[in-house]
């Protein structure tokens, strides 16, 4: 079984598209060499200026080993020195798919 995190940050108003722009051109290159990304969105209607994102994981012993790899990063460092300014609040969850999912 595969494990899911989904993380929802909460983006400054005005600053949504900055900071898509951001993780696209740094963040995302950096990130992609520990985890795998199973998609990422922004919101338009609703709860404005989120990103929503999920990855994949085959363990949360897999998870705590990549994300600790991540932090410990200096490209990543340089990354987060940036984009933190643009985030208001995140949260994270972790999610496990149901028998019937087309994910799994």
């Amino acid at each position: 079984m595969k494990f899911y995190e989904m993380r929802i940050y909460t983006i400054k108003a005005g600053q949504l598209g900055t900071y898509v722009k951001l993780f696209e051109e740094e963040g995302f290159p950096i990130i992609s060499k520990y985890q795998k990304l199973v998609g990422y969105w922004y919101t338009d209607i609703g709860e404005l200026n989120e990103v929503v994102h999920i990855w994949e994981y085959d363990s949360l012993d897999e998870r705590a080993e990549k994300r600790k790899a991540l932090y410990e990063d200096p490209e990543w460092k340089k990354f987060t020195s940036k984009a933190f300014s643009l985030i208001l609040s995140q949260k994270n969850k972790i999610m496990y798919p149901s028998n019937f999912s087309p994910i799994k």
